[in-house]
């Protein structure tokens, strides 16, 4: 019996999802960004100058390098990176320009210009940064000189900006870009600058100690504002999963798995990639075949994976917390007190948690940028040591056993045993308590029970000082449940219809709902109720 032999067509199956530096369209499964390297374009044909300011990991290299890709045809870019640039570069005013006149000679060489040759300001610059009296000054004329000759107008790139480590030098370099920019009607200058970095050189206050707060206002007020959104939308994930079946024709239903992607990172492109990574090359040893990965249960599979991993991005965001304590209490307030923050980029805990991506504006009020993100923050304060030496945690260690039944959370009875717990230890404390702490002494209690096998997130368009929904996977179950502050029999029935509700959204004629009651004569408990047709177990503490 002959054995047919099936060849795939087209298949590149050397491409990977990538997540470590710059993405490759030769090598890399990849969104499609021309529509916002136009947008960008359209700033540079204006000569704008402008930084794109985004958190780590957000794709501002990749979309330098495609920007240089793009741009090349029109002007000669210079692309640099001050990552390349050692300490001893920005130590003084004359070894920057230096630094600066050298790196600029090497890369402008690979423009196709006619101005490469011996007799050309572009040759004159690198004798000049072999004077010892080398300086800003001159290093400044002479990049003048090399746009006055040139063919073409000259776009400057320049990545990772806020490296540099000398900030008063860095600040002096600002300056004559902008007195460039000032008097472009006189005299030749760049087409436009373009930097790159995480700090919004604006304001270069987090960058700068105490003593250095004279150097707050920055010399690179000249420029225009960068409002092109970088985050991927579904479409785009969709495009890219599309590049991925026509490889692999693992059979996924694309648009689902687009869909759930996006609704964990808001677009977020590390965790878009890494999510994809993760189901490619962790999860072949996990599953039978392809088409089981790209499955809702292989998504949830990768996110607790994601979760519980250390990656560079996870890493960065845990320094920022420990740099910078007043965003950590401003994050544990909006994610365990319910209490809305209003956004206000100048108040300077929202900038800052902005600036790194923990955040984003939500209609005037403060947000979680993306559930991945709220669940790791989640994960990370309840599980510090002075959260594991509470009574309730060590209670949930010691109940956790009792709530799996045939693969299946017994939601039920979770709720049962926090009610009793919650009420020995926390039965005296105060209304401010429980409406401050309630919620956290759930999340702590419900971790160990999912740890490792489900995942957990709050639905934040529900959050607010008196409810928020809490949506548990478990193997491929979800579990609604809405934890509330108790405002009167009124407003309780009013949650109750909205819980139910909710549940069709999910296709679910189940869901729980805990209250934490102020009123002294309340009944401490479980009960059930039912609501157009849907179950809802109330407990309330």
């Amino acid at each position: 019996m002959r054995i047919p032999i099936i060849i795939k067509e087209g298949n590149n199956m050397s491409k990977k999802f990538n997540t470590a530096a710059v993405c490759i369209p030769s090598e890399h499964y990849m969104v499609n960004i021309d529509d916002r390297l136009k947008q960008i374009k359209q700033l540079v044909d204006e000569g704008k100058y402008f930084t794109i300011n985004r958190a780590r990991q957000y794709g501002k290299t990749t979309t330098l390098r495609a920007l240089y890709r793009y741009l090349k045809s029109e002007y000669y870019v210079v692309l640099m990176d001050f990552q390349t640039f050692g300490s001893l570069d920005f130590e003084s005013e004359h070894t920057f320009s230096s630094a600066f006149a050298n790196s600029f000679f090497k890369l402008f060489r690979r423009n196709d210009s006619i101005i490469d040759n011996t007799d050309t300001p572009l040759y004159k610059l690198i004798d000049d940064s072999h004077n010892a009296n080398f300086s800003l000054r001159i290093l400044f004329n002479d990049l003048k000189d090399i746009c006055s000759v040139s063919d073409k107008p000259i776009v400057l790139m320049i990545d990772e900006v806020d490296s540099a480590t000398n900030n008063q030098v860095f600040l002096d370099f600002l300056s004559q870009l902008r007195a460039g920019y000032i008097d472009r009607d006189l005299e030749p200058t760049f087409k436009s600058v373009i930097f790159a970095g995480v700090y919004d050189i604006k304001n270069l206050k987090h960058k700068l100690r105490n003593e250095d707060e004279h150097k707050y206002n920055s010399p690179w007020n000249i420029a225009a504002d960068f409002n092109i959104d970088m985050s991927f939308s579904k479409n785009d994930i969709f495009g890219m999963l599309s590049d991925y079946e026509n490889d692999h024709h693992t059979g996924m239903d694309i648009d689902q798995i687009s869909k759930l992607i996006y609704s964990y990172t808001s677009g977020y492109p590390y965790l878009v990639s890494r999510i994809c990574q993760i189901m490619d090359e962790k999860l072949p040893e996990k599953y039978s075949s392809e088409h089981d990965i790209w499955t809702v249960s292989g998504f949830n599979s990768a996110i607790r994976i994601l979760l519980s991993e250390r990656n560079t991005l996870f890493e960065s965001l845990s320094e920022k917390l420990n740099s910078y304590p007043r965003l950590s209490d401003m994050l544990k307030t909006l994610l365990f007190t319910g209490k809305n923050i209003v956004y206000n980029y100048y108040e300077e805990s929202t900038n800052i948690a902005t600036m790194f991506g923990f955040v984003r504006d939500n209609n005037g009020v403060l947000v979680i940028s993306n559930r991945i993100f709220e669940t790791w923050l989640y994960n990370l304060y309840l599980s510090t040591a002075e959260m594991q030496q509470t009574d309730i945690y060590k209670a949930s260690l010691q109940d956790k056993s009792q709530f799996i039944i045939n693969g299946h959370l017994d939601m039920k009875h979770i709720l049962e045993k926090f009610v009793i717990h919650f009420h020995d230890i926390f039965g005296n404390m105060n209304d401010k308590f429980l409406e401050d702490e309630g919620r956290r002494y759930f999340l702590l209690y419900l971790r160990p029970i999912i740890n490792g096998t489900g995942n957990y997130y709050i639905e934040s368009h529900t959050r607010d000082l008196r409810r928020t929904d809490i949506i548990v996977d478990y193997l491929g179950n979800q579990y609604i449940i809405e934890m509330k502050i108790w405002h009167g029999d009124e407003y309780n029935n009013r949650g109750e219809k909205q819980l139910a509700d909710y549940l069709d959204s999910y296709h679910s004629n189940t869901g729980y709902m805990l209250s934490f009651n102020f009123n002294k004569k309340k009944h401490i408990g479980i009960h059930e109720i039912i609501v157009d047709d849907k179950k809802i177990i109330e407990a309330v503490v």
